[in-house]
């Protein structure tokens, strides 16, 4: 199959967009190859520093008779998804020796969870903790020991600050190491269920602990389809995994193997490897192009409209909101997941999962086969399924049909013709609204606004029944320049019990959502931001507000030489604790959410 029109058109405005930074990359890249800091360059005192607690890999590393794979891990035992990683070292080390290669622990790498400080004060150093991730994944490959990376992390800023720091060392090969989801644990319908109970006071704290401990029961990542889990799509179609690595429970000897197989494979492709594939030159438009359809597609989350933008930028590459618009007019809508659907990660992965879903999209040429993946030929690599047989790994074609077409559908009946993502824009700025979970019923809401500068005081309005109507609840002051750009999801089931009363009713905010958006119309991430005197600083309570996603508008309603007349609303003063001071200079200079909303970037001029 031909590739599509659309994509082909847009990858060709990337393509153009980018070509100057894009060609100063490839040639930082190279000078680094040829030029830069490596081992056989480092002096004698540098290099017995690098190798003095090596143990058993010492005489390997120091005779530089074999590749030498750096390790930047996220692991922390705190966050489900990272405690198995705890292993993984020694592992790689035992599986690198298999191969006559080596390994170190290069470095390691904060890793916040989204699921623990959302509404709390800590979700405001969630967005910065990209850039800090991505600083520290620098640190690590500095010394100049490694010829080859693998990088162990899987949610939610966690995966795009790896990408982003090791691709300015984009000389080097790496593997994205994923750990996997958790085992399913109570029904989704059941956590659907409780959440809404607890917000209108009809169920009690203990009733929601002991739902909430049943959903996050055990190691793994989350198994709802949110950030950390759509990175895990991004990585299968950005070939970046070894293929189907995504959505293999932890601790199975199937995970194990899948582990053991990348370590193999960054032997080969390593420095000094038979087959030489630098992360620079794996990462071009081309695979950019990929994850947005991946994006569309499967449903993910409304956070990579700000990631994918921020780790292209780190190769040189530039695209904006219009290309996931343009995208989502022609991608169909193959998956639905929680929260946009019923099943979870793991029986979307048991449905057919990732290596079906590649397979749709590439026989209705939406993908881009011809890329230079960590696994061998192409992207049709990724269209086949992992498996264990006699011991050995071994890959095979997806079944035919769909293993439950509630989950997951083929390009010739999806669940929606388009992917569900829209750039909406107007008066109040440019923003997303994910329509693929939201009724086309609730696509347009016009109502009056009430305005709000924190979720907590949402919250409160809600308990004194004063948004107990048709209402476009405002939160501003939420961009990444203001406090960080917090996720706003603390929201959802308070928005949708209004919703279900039979309200009409949407949010409209400069910050964030999350992967988990849910069924309430929403423009998010709109930009310019309220701090600094963006047009949602000039709402009032009242106003009239209309969002419309067939459109693609957001505007307030109000006349417009009343509107130019009027003065922006100043933020609210910054509330020093929990450590968010000392992200003061991540905010002062971060750049806009469709370019990425990275200060690190926007201060390297990148």
């Amino acid at each position: 199959m031909s590739l599509d029109a659309t994509v082909a058109a847009v990858t060709d405005r990337i393509v153009e967009r980018s070509r100057p930074t894009r060609q100063a990359y490839l040639e930082l890249i190279e000078r680094e190859r040829s030029s830069g800091v490596q081992r056989p360059r480092l002096s004698c005192g540098n290099f017995a520093h690098g190798f003095a607690a090596a143990g058993e890999d010492k005489l390997a590393i120091r005779a530089l008779r074999a590749p030498n794979i750096g390790i930047v891990t996220a692991y922390n035992d705190m966050l489900s998804a990272h405690q198995p990683y705890g292993a993984y070292p020694d592992e790689i080390k035992r599986y690198a020796r298999e191969v006559g290669a080596t390994a170190q622990v290069a470095g390691g790498v904060p890793a916040m969870c989204d699921g623990i400080t959302q509404g709390q004060p800590g979700m405001e150093l969630s967005l910065f903790s990209r850039d800090t991730i991505a600083l520290s994944t620098a640190v690590a490959l500095s010394h100049g020991m490694f010829e080859a990376v693998a990088l162990l992390g899987i949610c939610d800023k966690i995966v795009p600050g790896l990408l982003i720091g090791a691709l300015r060392f984009g000389h080097l090969p790496a593997i994205l190491v994923p750990g996997g989801p958790m085992p399913s644990g109570l029904p989704n319908q059941e956590k659907q269920r409780i959440r809404p109970l607890f917000a209108e006071g009809r169920a009690g704290r203990d009733e929601l602990l002991q739902a909430e401990a049943a959903s996050y029961h055990t190691s793994g990542t989350c198994t709802f389809y949110g950030t950390a889990n759509s990175n895990q799509m991004m990585m299968e179609v950005m070939g970046l995994h070894v293929p189907g690595a995504a959505f293999v429970n932890p601790g199975t000897p199937l995970r194990r193997a899948l582990t053991r197989a990348a370590v193999h494979r960054l032997a080969q492709i390593g420095w000094h490897g038979d087959d030489y594939r630098p992360l620079g030159r794996c990462v071009d438009e081309k695979a950019i192009v990929n994850a947005a359809v991946g994006l569309l597609a499967t449903g993910g989350s409304t956070n990579h409209a700000i990631h994918l933008p921020a780790i292209a930028r780190a190769a040189g590459i530039r695209i904006d909101w219009e290309d996931f618009d343009r995208l989502s007019s022609v991608v169909p809508l193959l998956a639905r997941i929680y929260p946009n659907g019923s099943g979870d990660v793991n029986q979307f992965h048991a449905a057919g999962g990732m290596a079906w879903v590649i397979r749709e999209l590439l026989e209705a040429g939406l993908l881009h086969r011809d890329l230079l993946t960590v696994a061998g030929r192409d992207l049709g690599d990724y269209a086949r399924t992992p498996t264990l047989g006699d011991g050995q790994l071994e890959w095979h074609a997806p079944a035919a049909q769909s293993g439950d077409d509630s989950l997951l559908r083929p390009v010739s009946s999806p669940f929606r013709a388009d992917g569900g993502m829209r750039l909406v824009q107007g008066n109040l700025g440019r923003g997303i609204f994910k329509t693929s979970a939201v009724d086309p019923a609730r696509w347009t809401i016009e109502a009056p606004a009430r305005v709000f500068a924190d979720q907590d005081a949402v919250i409160a309005a809600f308990k004194a029944g004063e948004l107990d109507r048709d209402v476009v609840v405002v939160v501003r002051f939420q961009g990444p320049r203001a406090n960080g750009m917090p996720e706003l999801h603390k929201l959802t089931p308070t928005l949708g019990v209004l919703q279900d009363r039979g309200h009409r009713v949407a949010l409209v905010t400069d910050g964030r959502m999350s992967g988990a958006s849910g069924k309430v119309p929403a423009a998010i991430h709109l930009s310019p931001e309220a701090a600094g005197g963006g047009p949602l600083a000039k709402l009032r309570d009242g106003d009239l507000v209309r969002l419309c996603a067939h459109k693609g508008r957001v505007d307030a309603l109000v006349d417009a030489s009343t509107w130019q007349a009027r003065t922006a609303d100043a933020a609210p003063a910054e509330a020093p604790g929990t450590g968010r001071e000392l992200f003061a200079l991540m905010r002062r200079s971060v750049d806009g959410a469709e370019a990425g909303a990275s200060a690190m970037l926007a201060v390297a001029g990148l």
